[in-house]
């Protein structure tokens, strides 16, 4: 029960759960409950940043030469587009990020996508596995609050 992590990471040290206080062990859940809490709020941004690249990728795939002329709704906000027509079915405008803009070829953009939703991915891959062995520790926390608990009330009991 003292090791709860298979894998050796060399910039913690291990500490033996049940050597912890009551209050120690709770405050070290709290602790692994926010931590949990963020890893979750991360991967629900990942999640939504992976969507938007996979559908701006969809998007270019349906952008050739027999497009050009049509009419399109060119974004200004997250909510607000304006009437526009397509004029250059070579090249499109992506956003990079922090409202930085580049010009791309429709090829280049969309190796772009594919990169970016991977990198998300990859991403994702590691917060889960992060956050599983916290998850792990938090219950082995658990489950030694529980067992000193159960070890002071039966102390309580024999006297």
């Amino acid at each position: 029960m003292a090791q709860i992590s298979s894998t050796e990471q060399p910039h913690m040290k291990q500490i033996d759960l049940t050597t912890l206080n009551i209050q120690q062990l709770s405050t070290l859940k709290q602790q692994l409950d926010q931590e949990l809490d963020f890893f979750q709020d991360s991967l629900t941004s990942l999640k939504v940043a992976q969507q938007k690249f996979q559908t701006s990728n969809e998007t270019l795939q349906s952008i050739d030469s027999s497009s050009e002329g049509k009419e399109i709704l060119v974004p200004l906000t997250g909510s607000m587009y304006v009437p526009g027509t397509l004029v250059d079915t070579n090249n499109v405008i992506i956003d990079i990020g922090t409202r930085y803009y580049v010009e791309k070829d429709i090829p280049a953009a969309k190796n772009y996508f594919e990169r970016k939703t991977k990198f998300v991915a990859e991403q994702m891959e590691k917060i889960q596995f992060v956050g599983l062995e916290k998850s792990k520790i938090r219950d082995a926390i658990i489950e030694i609050i529980q067992m000193k608990l159960n070890q002071q009330q039966q102390a309580q009991n024999s006297m």
